[in-house]
């Protein structure tokens, strides 16, 4: 079986953990509804590796619904797309014990998203933080998913699914699961901080007006924008002029990706534009694409049982598919059931 063979099936998720922001958007959602209608789409709230960090109990179900309601105010269609939090699909946490059996101890300690998040503290952090990337792999190879869109500082999760797919099918002499492709393209895929832009923009971040919430009224997007850092020169004739101008790159890229046009583009229609005049242009157009989203998205929040209902019906959808792979996973790999599980 060669990668042709596999139904062309799309996989993502989020993390629900800390808010949406303009970050999450732009360089996901955006994205993953315009690929409805392309091949067979499934989008995940990935709840499961929320907590390898602690997170509020409480806190973690609301998280899980406004993000949730973020993907749907942006336009996905549970009729289209799949949508469901990955804790609802048990085949989730079960394939990944086998990719822990899999994937080896120095693939993990390459992966540099855990040396950053666990930093000199790696002794005291979980061991589920460690070993995500093997159950990011199984949130994307339970489905047999062909590609994932995903931005620059996740690709290397992506290259880890394809080992340890590589690995698994070599071990047991099959062309079980695909090698998935990451698909990066298009503008602003890495959304900066609006005070810095040599940071990603973050749910974190200890200002809020460094970002751009998902939840922020038409007033609060204006204004965070109109204030954002910038340099004191004005916008360059010709996009290389924006090149050691991180604020400057930053806020050319966010009016890219709002408006479906290149940075080039941007640069021909406000060559050498001053800060007076582009900012409020890039206000005025943000709050025209956002605004109407927040509003939407409120409007789902205010009714957590119909969120829950499209989670749950999507959920059903996901487990339709996941667990004949997982069945066909056990008896490649050997695990005994009985004819009562199959």
């Amino acid at each position: 079986m060669n990668q042709t063979s596999f139904t062309p099936r799309v996989f993502s998720g989020i993390k629900p953990s800390g808010g949406l922001t303009l970050g999450n958007y732009l360089g996901a959602i955006k994205r993953f509804v315009g690929m409805q209608g392309q091949m067979e789409t499934i989008y995940c709230v990935v709840d499961m590796h929320a907590i390898t960090v602690w997170q509020d109990p409480k806190e973690l179900a609301n998280m899980t619904r406004e993000v949730a309601a973020g993907y749907l105010a942006a336009g996905l269609d549970p009729s289209q797309s799949i949508l469901f939090n990955q804790s609802q699909v048990a085949a989730h946490a079960e394939l990944a014990w086998i990719f822990n059996c899999v994937a080896r101890v120095g693939w993990m300690n390459r992966m540099t998203q855990f040396k950053d998040k666990a930093g000199s503290n790696a002794e005291k952090v979980s061991l589920g933080l460690y070993a995500y990337p093997a159950l990011m792999a199984a949130d994307i190879l339970i489905y047999q998913a062909t590609h994932v869109p995903v931005g620059e500082d996740q690709k290397q999760h992506v290259e880890l699914t394809r080992d340890i797919a590589a690995k698994f099918n070599h071990d047991f002499k099959t062309d079980f699961f695909p090698l998935t492709e990451p698909v990066i393209e298009g503008p602003a895929m890495r959304i900066m901080n609006l005070r810095d832009g040599t940071k990603k923009m973050s749910k974190s971040g200890e200002s809020d007006m460094e970002r751009i919430n998902m939840t922020d009224d038409a007033d609060k997007i204006a204004k965070k924008f109109k204030k954002a850092k910038t340099d004191p020169e004005p916008l360059p004739e010709t996009v290389e002029g924006l090149k050691d101008r991180p604020e400057a790159r930053n806020l050319v890229e966010i009016y890219a990706a709002l408006n479906d046009m290149t940075p080039e583009a941007v640069i021909a229609e406000y060559p050498g534009a001053g800060w007076g005049t582009f900012k409020p242009a890039l206000a005025d157009l943000a709050v025209a694409k956002l605004a109407p989203i927040s509003e939407e998205m409120a409007r789902f929040m205010a009714d957590p049982a119909e969120i829950d209902r499209i989670l749950g019906e999507g959920a059903e959808k996901a487990r339709a598919i996941a667990n004949p792979i997982l069945r066909d996973t056990y008896d490649i790999v050997g695990l005994l059931r009985s004819d009562a599980t199959r």
